[in-house]
């Protein structure tokens, strides 16, 4: 309790009540036409759901997050000695790394369409840490007389009143750009039929309806007989030996059940619903592990389209946040926050290589740049670019030949 203290200030008992909203606190279970409830936490169990968020919150987490400076010349470098640096590329806060949180609020982003962190500032107000809030019981209302944001959050039964300048906001795609909507909430006709296609597969199979063929004869067999017909097959022909021989005798006929019309339509339902979570989340189908579609060809243009389409989004929207939030008023002029996906739009060993050579060739990069792109260290007197001899800069080679045209000219007199 010192420690909420600490990171909040004073706090005052509160009886639970709607006002601070969230699934657990109003017992709100929506009901999809399906007959399915879909909220956000229910949601995770359809494993297209999850595969989908765990692709966008892990690679999101996994990219660099710098604090660049701008050089003078158009020039950036990055700026390690910023407080906000290590805050964003290593540790939040004493408990959680930076992995951690940002794939914990890109999760919440997915599935309620807001995350919200407490900031902690030293004294001349620089963010020294974030602290995630609890996104179901935190809510964002405009104060009428400053007209600024003011947040509530609930945390062990007591609320909490936080400043614009003490939240980091994220929020997904809304009405007014401050809060965002669940798209779990929104498709949860959608992710309902998933559902119920789920719930139905799994009671379909966990009762066993559905053997795998039948044995057929022309005469009666009591009660007795067919149990000891059915374990004599199951002992010859299940198991290791169910690849064998069949031999049937006195008229007995093994007959395959195949399936039917509605268990391919059951399917094809399954893999459409797949494919439509896919299409909700942005995510080719091919990392979560569904390659029908995918070829050896194709997959890598949709891992850059994944990073052009699906994170470069994301990632813009968070690095726009964090430029908001934790950067100070005067410091947006000096400082900028970029993630780093170059390792992510590289293609294979050949076409990197042809692409090095080709800038490598015209002078726009050298071989130090070439090898700090490839996890390489850096070698003596690699700074230096290089072109080739026969160019030279746009209208260069005519003041050369006019030059050259007087020169001779002289000559000749």
């Amino acid at each position: 309790m010192k420690l909420f203290k600490r990171w909040f200030g004073a706090a005052t008992e509160l009886e639970p009540s709607t006002e601070y909203g969230g699934y657990e606190l109003l017992d709100i279970t929506p009901m999809s036409a399906s007959g399915q409830s879909i909220h956000p936490d229910n949601a995770m169990h359809l494993a297209t759901v999850y595969a989908c968020i765990r692709v966008l919150a892990e690679s999101i987490a996994a990219l660099p997050l710098h604090v660049y400076r701008y050089e003078t010349g158009g020039g950036k470098a990055l700026a390690t000695d910023h407080p906000l640096y290590s805050v964003l590329h290593d540790l939040p806060n004493a408990e959680v790394t930076s992995f951690d949180l940002r794939e914990n609020l890109v999760g919440h982003l997915c599935l309620r369409g807001n995350a919200y962190c407490q900031i902690i500032r030293d004294g001349a107000g620089r963010v020294r840490e974030l602290i995630q809030l609890p996104t179901d019981s935190t809510t964002v209302r405009r104060d009428e007389k400053t007209k600024k944001l003011v947040y509530s959050t609930i945390l062990n039964g007591q609320s909490y009143e936080l400043r614009d300048d003490q939240v980091w906001r994220l929020n997904a795609m809304g009405s007014d750009g401050i809060i965002g909507s669940s798209p779990i909430t929104l498709q949860r006709e959608s992710l309902g039929l998933s559902a119920a296609t789920q719930a139905h597969g799994a009671q379909l199979f966990g009762n066993g309806a559905r053997p795998s063929g039948i044995l057929t004869t022309d005469g009666a067999l009591k009660k007795e007989g067919r149990e000891n017909l059915a374990e004599s097959w199951k002992k010859s022909h299940g198991g290791k030996n169910s690849n064998g021989v069949a031999v049937l005798e006195n008229g007995l006929k093994w007959q395959t059940l195949t399936m039917s019309s509605e268990d391919s339509q059951f399917l094809e339902t399954r893999k459409y619903q797949r494919n439509e979570i896919c299409g909700i989340f942005r995510v080719p189908p091919h990392m979560i592990a569904d390659l029908e579609r995918a070829t050896f060809s194709n997959i890598e243009h949709q891992d850059l389209a994944f990073v052009r389409h699906s994170l470069v989004p994301w990632l813009v929207k968070i690095e726009q946040s964090i430029s908001r939030d934790l950067l100070l008023a005067h410091e947006r002029k000096k400082y900028f926050i970029k993630f780093n996906i170059e390792g992510l739009l590289r293609g294979d060993t050949a076409a990197r290589a042809s692409f090095y050579n080709r800038m490598f060739s015209i002078g726009v990069m050298s071989q130090n740049d070439i090898r700090k792109l490839e996890n390489m260290n850096p070698i003596e007197d690699g700074d230096r670019y290089y072109r080739p001899l026969n160019m030279t800069p746009i209208g260069e080679d005519e003041e050369q030949n006019n030059e050259q045209l007087v020169s001779d000219q002289s000559t000749s007199k």
